[in-house]
């Protein structure tokens, strides 16, 4: 009987996509905070939509991720 192994290829994708994760979770609060220091500014509610995207997009990815590298892990 074969032992399961880790599917590598996956594993790796898995882990791309954590790293984008990481990224996207410095720069979203970033650009949410020079957004919210420059209210007055005519660019804030752009520069505001960008950054909530951006922190929705981490959350999207941070799932995206775990699954990825769970599913290298688990499946065959």
């Amino acid at each position: 009987m074969e032992q399961p192994r880790t599917n590598k290829d996956l594993l790796f994708k898995g882990i791309k996509t954590m790293a984008i994760c990481v990224a996207l979770m410095f720069l979203g609060p970033t650009l949410l905070y020079i957004a919210f220091s420059n209210q007055d500014k005519p660019t804030y509610p752009i520069v505001l939509i960008i950054s909530i995207i951006v922190c929705g997009l981490a959350v999207f990815f941070l799932f995206k991720g775990i699954l990825i590298i769970l599913k290298s892990l688990f499946h065959n």
